[in-house]
């Protein structure tokens, strides 16, 4: 499983889905379409992102490919003009790394 992480990465959910047996590209900075297609979006199977101020990255990713899965893990409010473009939003207060890890790699 392809997987783009997005964002700082404090709760160290690129880790666990390395764990669970993903196969992860980490993205930190603003982030540009270039710079998602550099890491290979097109052919990835999971994008998550970590910080809800690059949620204008979730569209994008959508234009690019319809394939792929996207999920906000963050502990902020996903804005609402990206809800209808998301397969889920995950609290980290709420379900621990592990457990969506294993969840999304399943």
């Amino acid at each position: 499983m392809q997987v783009i992480v997005a964002g700082p990465d404090e709760e160290g959910i690129a880790d666990a889905l390395e764990d669970a047996g993903a196969d992860v590209e980490r993205l930190e900075g603003l982030l540009t379409r270039p710079d998602l297609e550099e890491a290979g979006i097109v052919d990835a199977d999971l994008y998550v992102l970590t910080d809800v101020s690059q949620a204008t990255t979730i569209p994008i990713v959508r234009d690019l490919t319809d394939e792929l899965r996207t999920v906000v893990y963050a502990r902020d409010s996903v804005p609402e003009f990206v809800k209808g473009q998301l397969d889920l939003a995950v609290d980290p207060r709420l379900i621990g790394v592990d457990v969506v890890a294993d969840e999304l790699v399943d």
